[in-house]
């Protein structure tokens, strides 16, 4: 499952469209937000994992002090949902001028008001990761994160970076199974609309 298709399943589906109505946002106008934020979150985790962040990329995801966010679109539009999305943003792109680069592009691709874009992507971060915390196990991630410390050298540790994108490397086929962190990081379509903003801004 997608870090899209999560978030179309958040409360019950009705998640995006209460977290639109937390903005003032047009449903479909935030449909349209989500399907280039959503894909562009998982491709920003997937470079930070690719340069040898995955540890980072992992400890985003442990623990569920985040799923409130997930479960109650109204605590990811409150000031601390907001702020924790922006910072969960602003380590995956680089910064947080990174962030807003990417909210002002999809702002504009989607005619929407750029002020709340800037506060929508955040709370649509905060939501996505709690998503993430409640569909990975801390055993999943405790194995993974096994599997990085224990790889040995850079050519181990590249052969598992290599299973979790999706490749081929051999030190992914054994030990804990990565496939449910490669499909959470999948982006919807390969060749997304924001694929260039992301290498235009991130740091």
């Amino acid at each position: 499952m997608s870090i899209m298709r999560l978030l179309e399943q958040a409360q019950g589906g009705q998640g995006l469209s209460q977290l639109a109505s937390q903005f003032g946002l047009d449903e479909t106008k935030a449909q349209a937000l989500t399907g280039m934020l959503a894909p562009a979150i998982g491709q920003a985790a997937k470079k930070r994992a690719e340069t040898g962040q995955a540890e980072t990329v992992l400890g985003f995801m442990k623990g569920e002090d985040k799923a409130a966010f997930f479960d109650d679109a109204s605590a990811a539009a409150t000031p601390e949902g907001v702020a924790q999305g922006q910072s969960f943003l602003n380590s995956l792109m680089g910064d947080a001028a990174a962030t807003e680069g990417l909210a002002s592009a999809a702002a504009e691709k989607a005619g929407v008001d750029q002020g709340t874009v800037a506060q929508f992507l955040p709370a649509l971060a905060a939501m996505a990761q709690g998503g993430l915390q409640k569909q990975m196990p801390d055993s999943s991630i405790d194995g993974m994160l096994g599997m990085i410390q224990g790889a040995g050298g850079s050519g181990g540790l590249m052969g598992m970076i290599g299973g979790l994108l999706g490749g081929k490397g051999g030190a992914a086929s054994s030990g804990p199974d990565l496939s449910m962190l490669t499909g959470m990081l999948d982006a919807d379509g390969d060749g997304s609309v924001m694929d260039d903003i992301l290498g235009k801004f991130m740091k």
